[in-house]
């Protein structure tokens, strides 16, 4: 029964495949040493598909029907369940594939899904099109593995160092592939797949799609065969082949045939490389130390049969389709034996080693040099590997060295037939036709063999044996550094072979003898030595037959025949005026002449180009002169292709700056280029004549492209600013404007004989403006025009060459327009994807029409800014505009288009890429051509595709590579890897500047939002989901997500920090911009669960990426932040607490997924075994991400320095800093390096110049230093960045995340571990202050979080009913003992424990103190932080149940300390133990500095002065100043303050800080000692003196009444008025109440300030309001004067009483005294109700709220009123007998009432007018029901507060709302029953003030009644029976002063007092008797048991209702 066919839908034809590659790749490149494990599985479980090469799974036919029916019954599907339906179209196209490739119809089904799956990677291709490049990516994926697989072999050739297992295994597992038939199965398979035929299958099905498809398709073909054809080279390098393999390679060799241009192709030339390291020994003669083990392995030395069989076959005379080859490989075999031979332990081979000359000669005989320079040198392949250089480097060298008589005999060859061509040239014969030229082929391999050298491996300096010890080292010629060490035998002969050579030699093989001289010269080694061998050739004292010349091949010689041609050809020279000298016959030098000097010319380029020492001496050398006769020869007419060559040694010459300079001048004189014109002269000459005439006419440009060249080399050497003054306006612009208007401008409309010589014109002249562009920096001279004197006019000179490109280049001139074109031109090339003659040439050109755009864009800000500042009549335009203008070719704008299509060539072209993506990233900085771009990137949807993909392309470029030392000189595999990453970073920049642009935005439509709808409307899809594209936004996130299936993490992270960083930014600029934010955030929530991910692995740390790595995990916790915020509003909670668990649990957590199981849990179970305790805690999160900031930082050392001066270097260093795109301030290093050199350049005179190499090296230490200071900034700048991220996480995490999910405890606990560790980190000594701020605000929120959670678990509801004690002291010992019938309530400290919050407490003040003197910012937060924690010993708002005072006093005193106190207890005493050094501190805080920072310090001295029992901080206060301070600084408040009543006041700080040091002044005077201490320091005598309180601003009362507007936040000028007098009012009230023994010294002073302030005073005692301010007002004034206005304070002042002053004094006080009674009819009589009516129409919102406070104004005005009358009796009448009466004895509500009612205008009641007794009587009344009422109200509230759960829901809304007016549907159920607590707990405590004020104003009413009727009925005589001793006994406290005086000054009532009649008297007796009737005795009793038995005064009331019941029954009687 088979098993059910499944579909694997990762094709298994591509996906394992791809996945062994990457194994591979991992394991053996990336050396990763985890990866050696699963290399090992892979290898085991994909053994077969190595043994099976390429083998496709058959045909089947059972498969063949299940795929015909899978369109009906579906076929299943691996991994998935059930079954999946084919539509038809995929079964036909799967047929069609599986006949394609032959391959069994279920793979091909698989292939077609997985071209399905990966389509989105494909944009514009079909899953068909997808499918076939699968295929062959997978047979690539498997070749690459195999070769590198055997590239890892231990061997004979190299070694990777790669580990001993990982070595072993591969080469374990590569010797089985070998004994099953590897190499035949290779061979098959190179013979058998042929691309043409590949692709003629692939037309006839229609596999193949656009040119770009084609090239893949055939790139992956050409990549296998070559990739199997390597891993035979690879193997036979490292190990030999067998016998039988061997021979099957040769005779596959055997019918290879070459390309069309005569070379091998790469395949081939692989397998011939193979066979030639089959061949190879030489390894065996650099003796390592496994040399015997290697030789045991060598199938040549080992196995006579091998040898003989190879022998036998090499020698059949059957000849090879390529004689060459055979010839080659006949040669290394006889080098081989030549080479066994000389091995000392090989003798049994003789008859072989014998025939190694006979072979040789058969090589020589099939041209064997010839093949091998042309066939295999010349292949394209060849100098990509160094093993091919290495292995013909080795062939020729042993011919020379160990076959030297066949050297000798191809020399005499050579001398014979040089003899035979000289005889019958002197005969005249023509040269027989059969010469060989073996020697000249050999001399020519030579040459091109070493010609190039791009390994820099110096292989041709075995050629040269060193006369004399060169120093230096290579790593051939190690031992050429050691002077007495004889060279080896081999590196003689060699150098002997180039020596004698050079002897006489004969004219044929001259020139190939320079040419070889050419190719061995390539080095910088090897040209010094050549130029030596060529110095001393020419040597007169060299024995030569040749003449006193010395050598031809000399320096003397060379430049001795140049001479000859100069004098020469100057005498042929016609005069300038002969128009027709140009076609005279050419004179002088013959073609073979012109050869050889072509030849020595070229040699003398590469010595001088390579040599410095070479360049310097043949310039410097007298005779020779070589610049000059050159210089010279150009001006003579010779061929351009001379000139050119003559040019291209000048170029070599010019390399050295010293020669540059003088170039320059030579080149101006000789005018090679005309750039100045004589008068008479008609014809133009020089090189521009030579391009449009001749060179033009022969359509070949050498001398051009030379010329150019020159200028290049000269440009970059030195450059002349004065070039040509005298003759012309000096500079440069004549050469420019040749290469501009003659070279480049006609490049396209020339003719060219080579096509590519186009693109080679355009390239080097392009590179000169680049590098022209490039050193340019504008500067302000360059604006101003310059005027130089020629020829005795002014002139005006020159502008500098970067100048005039910048112009050209930021206008539509022709330069531009072509540079346009160009590109155009360029990308439209590539698109074809084919080559074309000059491909690389056009790509070097456009690469610098882009960096010239580049560099454009960077300059022109620069460039305008310095133009509009000048004068200059120039107008340009920016370049990012021009680029917007229409293309003429197109007649669209689609410049920019153009650029931006370079990226989607970032795979074949990085360089362009990266240009281009530069050039879009400066253009994005603009949002309105953002638009504008928009619009033509979407224009064109195929070409919006492109460009889409391209961008996609970059970003997803798999080989770029990060590299943290971009200095060092990199292979170009590394620079291209490089230049790859670079181009993603600027793709990212473009996203992240254009993100910050309104949309529509580039970055939108790269990261695929909407464009045309809102975009918050997107719908982000996976690639391919309902045809979403692939966009950069899944580019982005597929480079985070790489890695995080591992346990390392996103692998971005490591290998490219800054890439990951800029991802992450782009993430997080997504989800916070509103716009985009929605859809991110749903995408990254749902597709890709991407935060959850990502912060598994946090903390991110990697040392040596500290900055980037700290930014990554920024932008990460910031992204997190505002998801648990946006899920904690949208109530997705169980988002919410999935990313809270991760970053807050201390439980380990599983980290993965089971997605892949064994591996993991295998490689786990050791980790598992080491921890036993599989609970233990881990550290939580985000205290480790906090653990991975360092707050420490190395700064560096501060310069030392010799010649500059410091204090000026750091100024400069100053001037020269700017901010950075990140916005921080770094200094560019750049301008510093150019500001540095200018000053080094200014300097004169010899000493300077002696100095200098010293000043450049001292620069260079600045440099560096400045770079380290940079690296610094950023660092810190990096830290502080991380800090605050990590503060938004952690304050959202408590702030914004629903409280409920993270338990009350937990959160304690948390907060608790936060402020440990931040603690620990900042208090630590290297911790860096600049992180100080924003640890200190973190320190704020957390304490403020925990205070309040230790708050919110206090806050329980009552618990019992009304138990014996308050809920909350049952509360707070039941964390002691449990009471029984409750279970023990935990209350907030339990959580974390007192001795955690003593650590925090301690922590804080080390804080405090470490930020020493300054940092009071920091502190500001610290003491916000200090205030929070102290709340938590705060007892919270208790319900002043009117129960808790039934204990008695001793219970009270012997209860245990609660909770509250215990803790304040203690952290009072860890304040102290910090001594005065904290007091000084916050006092210097509470006195100076910033307006926060004192408010905050008063506030905090304010809480610990209220718990500090020992006083020890009142004591410091005062003794050591700052007391005093404090109070003199309200002199100063004065001014400020007095400006705050203007209507539109400045700020409002003032008015704070005055009410903080107001409320802190109150604190202190509430205890005894305070008041005394503020007595004496003054401060009511300060306020006195202050005259703020005299501005009071009138009421204006229309406003008051209607005040319909909204309160602003400012407060009307009368509210600020009250603001200021209030606190003021408060503190004399405190004062007076506190100081007891010095009472009558603060009445006194508080008197003072009355009578100083008496209008204001009386202003307010006046006024009509009845606003909740002017109210308290009044009840705070009262409250002073009742205890400060009294006659006995006047013998207190101190002041000399003269009687002036005293009766003045006694004015006031009298005056004060009338008013106050006068209110008592306000507010104690009938009218009261009056007064509310008119509150009641006041704002709604509000009013139960103010209608409270004014009751209990009121209810205060009328107590502070009867407590003053009350003082007045007793302190004016010590005995009964001399009761001072207040109020006449008439009780009816008429007397009370006519005062304020005849003149309402003057409420106070005037003199005449007492009040009488009535109004107390209805007072006391009043008071009596209001009781009730109160009392009722308060046992409602407390019953409600017991049971709030139970109340309805709207009165619980009530109740909130009066808390919090809006709002109130949108908070919880729970949130509701705290605030209506918080309001019951308000409306109790209110009430039950209320209550305690009645039941004093009862208290007093019936004591001042009582005295009273005592008085008129007992002692008082009527007025109708005369007593003299009246007046005397009846001395009044109210009414005017009279002229006599007693002993105590008393105020005499008598003028209205005698008139109580007797009428009066009986009147008050009855009317007395009716209003204290039974109910209301009754009622007075009642409130006693009631209220007054829990109250100090028990019975008082019974007292005093029993005295007067007794009085009137009395007087009745």
């Amino acid at each position: 029964m088979a098993a059910p066919l499944a579909v694997n839908s990762a094709a298994s034809l591509w996906g394992p495949y791809k996945d062994i590659w990457q194994t591979v790749m991992n394991a053996i490149w990336k050396r990763q040493p985890e990866a050696i494990h699963r290399l090992d599985q892979v290898l085991k479980k994909h053994k077969s598909d190595f043994i099976s090469l390429f083998r496709n799974p058959p045909k089947n036919v059972q498969q063949h029907e299940k795929i015909q029916k899978a369109s009906t019954e579906g076929v299943a599907v691996q991994g998935q369940q059930g079954t999946r339906l084919l539509p038809e179209q995929l079964i036909r196209e799967a047929f069609i594939l599986s006949d394609l490739f032959d391959i069994g119809e279920l793979a091909a089904v698989e292939l077609l899904l997985a071209g399905e799956h990966q389509q989105p990677h494909f944009p514009g291709l079909t899953r068909g099109l997808v499918a076939v490049l699968l295929y062959w990516d997978g047979k690539r994926c498997i070749a690459n593995s195999l070769r590198t697989l055997i590239q890892s072999r231990q061997g004979k050739t190299w070694t990777l160092e790669l580990s001993q297992e990982l070595t072993s295994m591969t080469t374990r597992f590569t010797d089985d592939l070998m004994e099953q038939g590897l190499t035949q199965k290779i061979l098959t398979l190179v013979s058998q797949i042929d691309l043409n035929n590949e692709f003629d299958k692939l037309q006839r099905e229609r596999g193949l799609g656009s040119e770009k498809h084609r090239k893949e398709v055939s790139d992956l073909i050409k990549e296998c065969r070559q990739s199997l054809a390597e891993s035979l080279f690879v193997w036979t390098c490292q190990s030999s082949l067998s016998k039988d393999d061997t021979l099957i390679l040769i005779s596959y060799l055997e019918k290879v045939t070459v390309e069309a241009d005569g070379s091998l192709d790469g395949v081939n030339l692989s397998l011939l490389m193979a066979l030639l390291y089959c061949f190879d020994v030489s390894f065996l003669e650099q003796g390592t130390e496994d040399r015997e083990d290697l030789m045991h392995r060598l199938p040549l030395l080992t196995e006579r049969q091998y040898i003989a069989t190879i022998h036998t076959r090499l020698q059949d005379s059957q000849p090879w389709k390529l004689p060459g080859l055979q010839a080659t490989v006949r040669l290394a075999w006889a080098l081989t034996l030549r080479g066994i031979s000389q091995l000392s332990d090989v003798t049994a081979l003789a008859e072989f080693t014998e025939a190694d000359e006979a072979m040789a000669e058969l090589a020589v005989a099939d041209n064997v040099f010839l093949f091998l320079t042309e066939s295999v040198v010349g292949s394209e392949n060849f100098y990509q590997e160094e093993f091919y250089i290495r292995r013909i480097h080795n062939l020729v060298t042993d011919f020379l060295a160990l076959m030297p008589m066949k050297v000798k005999q191809l020399r005499n060859r050579a001398d014979e037939d040089a003899r035979m061509i000289h005889m019958s040239i002197q005969m005249g014969n023509d040269p027989p036709i059969s010469l060989r030229r073996d020697l000249e082929h050999l001399m020519l391999l030579i040459a091109e063999l070493y010609k190039k050298d791009p390994f820099n491996l110096e292989l041709a300096l075995e050629y040269w044996c060193p006369s004399e010890p060169l120093q230096t080292s290579t790593i051939m010629g190690s031992y050429l550094g050691v002077a007495h060490q004889r060279p080896p035998q081999r590196q003689v002969v060699l150098s002997k072979f180039v020596r004698q050579m050079g002897d006489l030699l004969p004219s044929t093989i001259y020139i190939p003898y320079l040419k070889m001289l050419r190719g061995l010269a390539s080095g910088p080694q090897c040209a010094h030595y050549c130029f030596s061998l060529l110095k001393v050739n020419g040597s007169s004292h060299v024995e030569n037959i040749q003449g006193a010349g010395g050598s031809p091949v000399s320096w003397e010689h060379f430049f001795h025949s140049l001479m000859l041609y100069h004098e020469h050809l100057r005498k042929d020279l016609p005069s300038a005026d002969s128009v027709q000298y140009r076609h005279l016959p050419l004179r002088g030098i013959t073609q073979k002449e012109q050869d050889g000097l072509i030849a020595f010319l070229q040699l003398t380029t590469v010595i001088v180009n390579w040599s410095e020492n070479a360049r310097l001496a043949l310039c410097e050398h007298p005779q020779w002169t070589p610049v000059v006769v050159i210089l010279g020869l150009l001006q003579c007419s010779i061929p351009p292709i001379l000139k050119a060559e003559l040019l291209e040694t000048l170029t070599a010459f010019g390399k050295s700056p010293e020669i540059a300079a003088s170039l320059w001048q030579s080149l101006e004189y000789t005018q090679i280029l005309q750039t100045v014109r004589s008068p008479g002269q008609r014809q133009a000459v020089g090189i521009e004549v030579e391009l449009n005439e001749i060179e033009s006419r022969c359509e070949e440009y050498p001398l051009t492209r030379a010329f150019c060249r020159l200028v290049s080399t000269l440009v970059e050497s030195s450059f002349p600013s004065n070039l040509g003054a005298g003759l012309r306006p000096p500079g440069f612009d004549p050469y420019l404007q040749f290469l501009r208007d003659a070279v480049f401008l006609r490049f396209r409309t020339r003719a060219y004989r080579r096509a590519a010589e186009k693109w080679e014109v355009a390239e080097v002249v392009l590179e000169v403006f680049y590098k022209l562009l490039h050193d340019y920096e504008p500067q302000l001279e360059d604006f101003v025009d310059q005027y130089v004197e020629l020829q005795g006019e002014e002139i005006i000179a020159y502008k500098p060459p970067g100048f005039n490109l910048m112009y050209h280049l930021l206008n539509e001139s022709p330069m531009l327009e072509l540079s346009l074109s160009l590109l155009e031109e360029g990308v439209k090339q590539l698109d074809t994807y084919a080559p074309f003659p000059g491909k690389k040439h056009l790509e070097k050109a456009v690469q610098y029409c882009l960096a010239l755009l580049n560099l454009t864009l960077q300059k022109e800000n620069l460039f305008m800014d310095l133009l509009r500042e000048s004068h200059l009549s120039f107008i340009v335009t920016p370049l990012e505009q021009l680029l917007q203008g229409i293309n003429p070719r197109t007649k669209k704008a689609d410049h920019v288009v153009n650029i931006a299509r370079y990226l989607y060539h970032g795979n074949s072209n990085p360089e362009l890429a990266f240009e281009s993506a530069k050039i879009l990233c400066c253009i994005s900085c603009n949002s309105n051509i953002q638009m504008k771009l928009v619009g033509d990137f979407t224009h064109d949807q195929s070409i919006s595709q492109k460009l889409m993909a391209g961008f996609v392309e970059c970003l997803d470029n798999e080989d770029a590579e990060e590299l943290i030392n971009p200095d060092e000189e990199l292979e170009p595999e590394k620079r291209r890897a490089r230049i790859h990453h670079e181009t993603r970073i600027h793709i990212l920049n473009l996203l992240i500047t254009s993100l910050e642009c309104s949309p529509p935005s580039l970055a939108l439509y790269l990261l695929g939002y909407e464009l045309k709808k809102p975009v918050s409307t997107t719908n982000l899809q996976d690639p391919g989901v309902l045809g979403c594209p692939r966009t950069c936004l899944h580019a982005i996130l597929n480079i985070l997500e790489k890695g995080t299936e591992t346990r390392n993490g996103p692998t971005a992270v490591q290998e490219s920090p800054h890439l990951a960083e800029l991802c992450y930014q782009v993430i997080y600029q997504l989800c916070a911009c509103s716009d985009t934010s929605g859809p991110t955030m749903r995408y990254l929530r749902t597709s890709q669960d991407f935060l959850f991910t990502q912060l598994q692995y946090l903390p991110f740390s990697i040392k040596e990426h500290e900055i980037s790595t700290l930014n990554q995990m920024s932008w990460l916790m910031k992204t997190a932040a505002i998801e648990m915020r946006v899920t904690s509003l949208n109530r997705q909670r169980s988002h919410t607490q999935r990313l809270l668990h991760l970053l807050l649990d201390d439980m380990p957590v599983k980290p993965y997924l089971d997605g892949e199981g064994g591996m993991e849990d295998e490689s786990r179970s050791v980790s598992g075994f080491l921890h036993f305790d599989t609970a233990s805690k881990v550290r939580r999160k985000i205290l480790s991400i906090l653990d991975s900031i360092d707050f420490s930082q190395d700064i560096p050392e501060p310069l030392q320095l010799d010649f500059f001066d410091r204090v000026q270097i750091e100024q400069v260093i100053a001037n020269c800093e700017h901010k950075n795109a990140r916005g921080q301030v770094v200094c560019n290093v750049k301008y510093l390096h150019r500001v540095l050199v200018a000053e080094v350049n200014a300097l004169q005179g010899m000493a300077a110049i002696g100095q200098r190499p010293l000043l450049m090296e001292e620069i260079n230490t600045i440099l560096q230093y400045v770079v380290e200071r940079n690296k610094l900034l950023q660092c810190l700048h990096a830290k502080r960045h991380a800090l605050e991220s990590w503060r938004q996480l952690v304050e959202i995490i408590l702030t914004a995340c629903p409280q409920d999910l993270i338990q009350a405890e937990d959160r304690q606990l948390i907060i608790r571990d936060l402020l440990q560790d931040v603690h620990d980190k900042i208090l630590d000594d290297d911790a860096a202050q600049e992180l100080m701020p924003v640890v200190a605000g973190a320190v704020f929120t957390l304490t403020a979080h925990l205070s309040q959670s230790v708050k919110t678990e206090q806050k329980q509801p009552l618990t019992l009913p009304m138990a014996e004690q308050s809920q909350y002291i049952l509360m707070l010992d039941g964390s002691f003992a449990s009471s029984p019938g409750s279970e023990s309530i935990s209350v907030g400290f339990a959580s974390i424990g007192d001795s955690s919050l003593h650590i925090i407490l301690k922590k804080l003040l080390d804080f405090i103190l470490k930020t020493g003197g300054g940092f009071q910012r920091v502190r500001t937060h610290l003491y916000g932080s200090l205030l929070y924690y102290l709340q938590i010993a705060q007892r919270p708002d208790e319900p002043d149940t009117l129960e808790a005072a039934k204990k008695t006093m001793w219970e009270r005193l012997t209860a245990p300390e609660d909770v509250f106190s215990k803790l304040q207890r203690e952290n009072m005493a860890i304040i102290e133990s910090y001594g005065a050094a904290l007091m000084e501190v916050v006092c210097r805080d509470a006195c100076d500095g910033h307006e926060i920072g004192r408010m905050l310090a008063l506030a905090l001295l304010d809480c610990i002065v209220s718990v500090d029992k020992q006083q020890q901080w009142l004591l410091y206060l005062s003794n050591s100043g700052y007391l005093k301070v404090l109070v003199d600084s309200l002199a100063d408040d004065d001014l400020t303050l007095q400006s705050l009543l203007t209507p539109q006041p400045p700020l409002l700080k003032a008015l704070f800080t005055y009410e903080s040091k107001m409320a802190f002044l109150t604190r202190i005077a509430k205890s005894q000692q305070g008041a005394l201490e503020l007595l004496r320091s003054g401060v009511i005598v300060r306020l006195a003196q202050c005259q703020v309180y005299d501005m009071r601003p009138e009421t204006d009362h229309q406003g008051m009444y209607g005040m319909r507007d909204p309160p602003v936040f400012i407060p009307a000028p009368v509210e600020r008025y009250r603001q200021i007098l209030l606190p003021a009012l408060q503190l004399c009230q405190v004062i007076l109440t506190s100081s007891m023994a010095q009472h009558l010294q603060a009445a006194g002073q508080v008197l003072q300030f009355l009578i100083s302030h008496s209008d204001t005073i009386q202003a307010i005692l006046r006024c009509q309001d009845v606003s909740v301010g002017s109210l308290q007002e009044l009840a705070s004034l009262t409250g002073i004067i009742s205890k400060a206005a009294l006659p006995g304070v006047l013998s207190e002042l101190d002041i000399d009483v003269n009687e002036g002053t005293l009766m003045e004094l006694q004015g006031h006080i009298g005056r004060f005294q009338r008013q106050c009674l006068g209110l008592l009819s306000r507010f104690g009589g009938s009218d009261r109700l009056r007064q509310f009516k008119l509150q009641d129409d006041n704002t709604e919102g509000d009013r139960v709220n103010r209608r409270d406070e004014i009751e209990l104004a009121m209810q205060q005005i009328c107590a502070n009123v009867m407590e003053y009358c009350e003082s007045l009796m007793l302190q004016s009448a010590p005995s009964f007998q001399h009761t001072v009466c207040l109020f006449t004895p008439s009780l009816s509500e008429s007397t009370s009432r006519d005062g304020p009612r005849q003149d309402t205008q003057a409420p106070v009641v005037p003199y005449w007018h007492l009040p009488g007794l009535g109004i107390i009587v209805y007072l006391l009344k009043q008071s009596t029901s209001d009781f009730f009422s109160y009392y009722d109200s308060h046992r409602q509230s407390v019953n409600k507060l017991q049971n709030v759960e139970q109340l309805p829901p709207d009165e619980i809304k009530e109740l909130c709302q009066s808390v919090m007016p809006a709002g109130v549907d949108k908070i919880s159920t729970s949130q509701k029953y705290v605030l209506a607590r918080r309001r019951l707990v308000k409306l109790i405590n209110n009430r039950a003030k209320l209550l305690s004020l009645c039941s004093y104003i009862i208290e007093t009413c019936l004591f001042i009644l009582w005295r009273h009727l005592e008085h008129y009925l007992l002692h008082c005589t009527p007025s109708d029976s005369q007593d003299p001793l009246l007046t005397s006994r009846m001395s009044f406290k109210k009414g005017r002063l009279q002229d006599s005086f007693g002993s105590e000054p008393s105020l005499d009532f008598s003028s209205r007092l005698n008139r109580v009649s007797q009428h009066d008297i009986e009147q008050l007796q009855i009317e007395a008797t009716n209003s204290f009737g039974e109910s209301l005795q009754k009622k007075l009793l009642d409130i006693e048991g009631l209220y007054s038995k829990v109250r100090s005064r028990y019975t008082f009331i019974q007292a005093l209702v029993r005295r007067i019941r007794g009085l009137l029954r009395i007087s009745r009687t």
